[in-house]
C-alpha cells in the first residue's frame, strides 16, 4: 500500500527539498506544497520508471556526492587559472573518448551529469551502443589521465552504488 502512495521515496523527497529551495522560504505552507508535488509528481510519473535501477549501497551515494562536490570546486580553481595565466596557444584541448562500464541507463546519465557539471569537462555524446561518451577537456596534455580519473573516481563508484 505504501508503496503505490509513494512509489519512489528519493524522489519524493528531492521534490519537497527542491521545491523549498526553490521559494526560498520555509514555511508550513511551503512544506505542504511541496510535500503535495512530492506525492503528486511521482505518482503521474510512475508509469514511465517501470524498472527503476536498485541502489545496492546508499552510504556510498553520500560519499560520491562528496568526491563530486570536491572536485568541482579544484576543478574550479583550475579552470580559473587556465583562463587567467595560460596563452591561448598553450592550452591544449582535448576529445577523449570513454569506455564504459556501467549498462544502467540512469547511472550513464549520472555519470554523464558528473563530467558536465565539473568545470573544464563536457560530456558531449554518447555511443550508439552506450559503451562509451566522448568527454571535451578544456585542457589536458595526458588524455589518458583524464580517462583514468573519470573511470576511477566516478565510474567505479557508480558501480558501485547502482550494481
Amino acid at each position: 500500500m505504501l508503496h503505490r502512495l509513494i512509489p519512489h521515496p528519493l524522489l519524493s523527497l528531492t521534490l519537497v527539498l527542491v521545491w523549498i529551495g526553490l521559494v526560498n522560504t520555509f514555511t508550513l505552507g511551503n512544506l505542504i506544497l511541496g510535500s503535495v508535488f512530492g506525492l503528486i509528481i511521482p505518482i503521474v510519473t510512475a508509469a514511465y520508471w517501470p524498472n527503476r535501477p536498485a541502489i545496492s549501497r546508499p552510504l556510498k551515494i553520500a560519499e560520491y556526492t562528496l568526491i563530486v562536490l570536491w572536485d568541482i570546486v579544484v576543478a574550479n580553481v583550475e579552470v580559473a587559472m587556465i583562463i587567467l595565466f595560460k596563452r591561448e596557444q598553450t592550452i591544449h584541448s582535448q576529445w577523449i573518448p570513454i569506455p564504459l562500464e556501467l549498462t544502467s541507463a540512469e547511472a550513464i546519465t549520472v555519470l554523464a551529469g558528473t563530467i558536465t557539471m565539473t568545470p573544464g569537462t563536457v560530456s558531449a555524446t554518447l555511443a550508439a551502443d552506450c559503451n562509451s561518451i566522448l568527454v571535451h577537456c578544456l585542457h589536458t596534455d595526458d588524455p589518458d589521465s583524464v580517462r583514468d580519473a573519470i573511470k576511477s573516481r566516478y565510474e567505479s563508484r557508480l558501480l558501485e552504488i547502482f550494481q
